[in-house]
Protein backbone atom coordinates (compact mmCIF):
# COMPACT_ATOMS: atom_id res chain seq x y z
CA UNK A 1 0.00 0.00 0.00
CA UNK A 2 3.17 2.53 -0.40
CA UNK A 3 3.81 2.48 2.87
CA UNK A 4 7.82 2.21 4.28
CA UNK A 5 6.82 1.14 8.23
CA UNK A 6 4.17 -0.82 9.51
CA UNK A 7 2.59 -0.11 12.66
CA UNK A 8 0.18 -2.44 14.40
CA UNK A 9 -2.29 -1.99 17.43
CA UNK A 10 -3.92 -5.00 19.08
CA UNK A 11 -5.59 -5.77 22.39
CA UNK A 12 -4.22 -7.76 25.10
CA UNK A 13 -4.86 -10.70 24.51
CA UNK A 14 -2.35 -10.73 21.04
CA UNK A 15 0.35 -10.09 23.64
CA UNK A 16 3.30 -12.66 22.88
CA UNK A 17 6.84 -11.53 23.53
CA UNK A 18 8.53 -13.47 20.74
CA UNK A 19 5.45 -12.33 18.21
CA UNK A 20 6.33 -9.03 19.57
CA UNK A 21 9.84 -9.96 19.11
CA UNK A 22 9.36 -10.97 14.94
CA UNK A 23 7.34 -7.94 14.34
CA UNK A 24 10.27 -5.51 15.49
CA UNK A 25 12.76 -8.08 13.83
CA UNK A 26 10.30 -7.38 10.74
CA UNK A 27 9.77 -3.49 11.13
CA UNK A 28 6.83 -3.57 12.50
CA UNK A 29 5.88 -0.98 15.04
CA UNK A 30 3.60 -3.34 17.35
CA UNK A 31 1.30 -1.52 20.07
CA UNK A 32 -0.51 -3.55 22.58
CA UNK A 33 -1.03 -3.56 26.24
CA UNK A 34 0.56 -6.33 29.04
CA UNK A 35 -1.91 -8.57 30.06
CA UNK A 36 -2.67 -7.48 33.83
CA UNK A 37 -2.89 -11.00 34.93
CA UNK A 38 -0.54 -10.34 38.33
CA UNK A 39 -1.28 -12.32 40.90
CA UNK A 40 0.68 -10.52 43.72
CA UNK A 41 -1.64 -7.46 42.69
CA UNK A 42 -4.20 -9.19 42.80
CA UNK A 43 -3.57 -10.90 46.54
CA UNK A 44 -2.26 -6.72 47.42
CA UNK A 45 1.10 -7.11 46.72
CA UNK A 46 3.88 -5.14 44.91
CA UNK A 47 3.22 -6.28 41.03
CA UNK A 48 6.35 -6.61 38.74
CA UNK A 49 5.82 -3.17 37.54
CA UNK A 50 6.57 -1.77 40.99
CA UNK A 51 10.34 -3.12 40.02
CA UNK A 52 12.72 -0.83 38.19
CA UNK A 53 15.26 -2.44 35.76
CA UNK A 54 18.11 -0.38 35.54
CA UNK A 55 19.94 -1.63 32.53
CA UNK A 56 23.28 0.02 33.33
CA UNK A 57 23.83 -2.29 36.31
CA UNK A 58 21.60 -5.31 34.77
CA UNK A 59 19.81 -5.60 38.32
CA UNK A 60 16.32 -4.22 39.38
CA UNK A 61 15.31 -2.09 42.33
CA UNK A 62 12.88 -2.77 44.13
CA UNK A 63 9.99 -1.11 46.42
CA UNK A 64 12.27 -0.61 49.83
CA UNK A 65 14.95 0.52 47.50
CA UNK A 66 17.43 -2.67 47.65
CA UNK A 67 18.68 -4.51 44.26
CA UNK A 68 17.66 -7.60 43.25
CA UNK A 69 20.82 -8.83 41.29
CA UNK A 70 21.12 -11.21 38.48
CA UNK A 71 21.10 -14.87 40.07
CA UNK A 72 21.04 -16.92 36.78
CA UNK A 73 19.52 -18.03 33.70
CA UNK A 74 16.96 -20.50 32.21
CA UNK A 75 15.05 -22.09 29.43
CA UNK A 76 11.64 -22.02 29.16
CA UNK A 77 9.10 -22.47 25.82
CA UNK A 78 12.63 -21.64 24.11
CA UNK A 79 13.31 -18.62 25.67
CA UNK A 80 16.34 -16.85 27.78
CA UNK A 81 14.74 -15.85 30.95
CA UNK A 82 17.41 -14.29 33.51
CA UNK A 83 16.68 -14.18 37.41
CA UNK A 84 17.27 -11.74 39.61
CA UNK A 85 16.65 -11.44 43.71
CA UNK A 86 17.54 -9.74 46.56
CA UNK A 87 19.70 -11.10 49.76
CA UNK A 88 18.13 -8.77 51.98
CA UNK A 89 14.08 -10.01 51.42
CA UNK A 90 14.18 -12.13 54.24
CA UNK A 91 14.89 -9.55 56.52
CA UNK A 92 13.09 -6.45 54.88
CA UNK A 93 10.42 -4.47 56.77
CA UNK A 94 8.46 -4.97 53.39
CA UNK A 95 8.16 -8.12 52.64
CA UNK A 96 4.76 -9.05 53.36
CA UNK A 97 3.66 -6.36 50.76
CA UNK A 98 6.26 -8.26 48.26
CA UNK A 99 6.40 -12.24 48.63
CA UNK A 100 5.25 -14.83 51.25
CA UNK A 101 8.29 -17.04 49.74
CA UNK A 102 11.79 -16.93 51.17
CA UNK A 103 13.11 -14.12 48.11
CA UNK A 104 10.58 -12.40 45.34
CA UNK A 105 11.89 -13.21 42.46
CA UNK A 106 11.80 -11.41 39.48
CA UNK A 107 12.32 -12.87 36.23
CA UNK A 108 13.18 -10.71 32.89
CA UNK A 109 13.37 -12.39 29.35
CA UNK A 110 16.79 -12.00 27.01
CA UNK A 111 14.42 -9.86 24.76
CA UNK A 112 12.17 -7.80 27.21
CA UNK A 113 13.78 -4.72 25.74
CA UNK A 114 11.45 -4.32 22.68
CA UNK A 115 9.13 -5.18 25.02
CA UNK A 116 9.58 -2.03 27.15
CA UNK A 117 10.01 -0.36 23.80
CA UNK A 118 6.49 -1.19 22.85
CA UNK A 119 4.84 -0.08 26.78
CA UNK A 120 6.63 3.36 26.13
CA UNK A 121 4.68 4.08 22.48
CA UNK A 122 1.33 2.81 24.40
CA UNK A 123 2.17 5.68 26.78
CA UNK A 124 2.98 8.31 23.81
CA UNK A 125 -0.14 7.54 22.26
CA UNK A 126 -3.17 6.81 24.91
CA UNK A 127 -5.52 6.80 22.55
CA UNK A 128 -4.41 4.26 20.05
CA UNK A 129 -6.43 1.45 22.03
CA UNK A 130 -9.52 3.77 21.52
CA UNK A 131 -8.73 4.43 17.98
CA UNK A 132 -7.96 0.53 17.48
CA UNK A 133 -11.79 -0.77 18.79
CA UNK A 134 -13.31 2.23 16.65
CA UNK A 135 -11.49 0.92 13.63
CA UNK A 136 -11.46 -3.11 14.00
CA UNK A 137 -14.88 -3.14 15.63
CA UNK A 138 -16.31 -1.40 12.65
CA UNK A 139 -15.54 -4.58 10.47
CA UNK A 140 -17.72 -6.90 12.60
CA UNK A 141 -20.82 -4.41 12.82
CA UNK A 142 -20.28 -4.56 8.60
CA UNK A 143 -20.28 -7.96 8.59
CA UNK A 144 -23.39 -8.27 10.54
CA UNK A 145 -25.31 -5.53 8.84
CA UNK A 146 -23.67 -5.32 5.57
CA UNK A 147 -23.69 -9.17 4.74
CA UNK A 148 -26.38 -10.31 6.93
CA UNK A 149 -23.74 -12.13 8.77
CA UNK A 150 -25.37 -13.45 12.39
CA UNK A 151 -23.91 -16.83 12.82
CA UNK A 152 -20.97 -18.92 10.88
CA UNK A 153 -22.49 -21.21 8.44
CA UNK A 154 -20.44 -23.65 8.13
CA UNK A 155 -19.02 -26.01 11.55
CA UNK A 156 -15.25 -27.18 12.64
CA UNK A 157 -12.72 -24.62 12.84
CA UNK A 158 -10.90 -25.18 9.38
CA UNK A 159 -14.26 -24.32 7.86
CA UNK A 160 -15.43 -21.42 9.98
CA UNK A 161 -11.88 -20.52 9.52
CA UNK A 162 -12.12 -20.44 5.68
CA UNK A 163 -16.05 -18.81 6.44
CA UNK A 164 -14.34 -15.83 7.89
CA UNK A 165 -11.48 -15.51 5.61
CA UNK A 166 -13.82 -15.17 2.71
CA UNK A 167 -15.63 -12.40 4.48
CA UNK A 168 -12.64 -10.68 5.31
CA UNK A 169 -11.83 -10.79 1.67
CA UNK A 170 -14.95 -9.17 1.14
CA UNK A 171 -14.75 -6.51 2.75
CA UNK A 172 -11.29 -6.13 2.33
CA UNK A 173 -12.13 -6.17 -1.35
CA UNK A 174 -14.86 -3.18 -0.90
CA UNK A 175 -11.86 -1.12 1.11
CA UNK A 176 -8.68 -1.06 -0.76
CA UNK A 177 -10.60 1.01 -3.95
CA UNK A 178 -11.15 3.31 -1.00
CA UNK A 179 -8.34 3.74 0.57
CA UNK A 180 -5.91 3.29 -3.16
CA UNK A 181 -8.57 4.94 -5.27
CA UNK A 182 -10.35 2.49 -8.47
CA UNK A 183 -7.07 3.33 -10.82
CA UNK A 184 -4.36 2.30 -8.33
CA UNK A 185 -6.57 -0.82 -7.16
CA UNK A 186 -6.60 -1.47 -11.13
CA UNK A 187 -3.25 -1.26 -11.60
CA UNK A 188 -2.21 -3.23 -8.89
CA UNK A 189 -4.28 -6.01 -9.65
CA UNK A 190 -3.45 -6.07 -13.08
CA UNK A 191 0.32 -6.35 -11.87
CA UNK A 192 -0.47 -9.37 -9.97
CA UNK A 193 -2.22 -11.06 -12.54
CA UNK A 194 -6.09 -10.81 -11.18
Amino acid sequence: MGKTRLRAVADRGYYSGPQIKACADAGIAVMLPKPTTSGAKYHGRFDRADFIYIARDDEYQCPAGERAIYRSTREEHGMQLRRYWSSACPQCPMKSQCTPSTERRITRWEHESVLDAVQRRLDRTPDAMTVRRRTVEHVFGTFTHWMGYTHFLTRRLPNVGTEMSLNVLAYNLTRVPRILGFKKTMKAMRLVGA
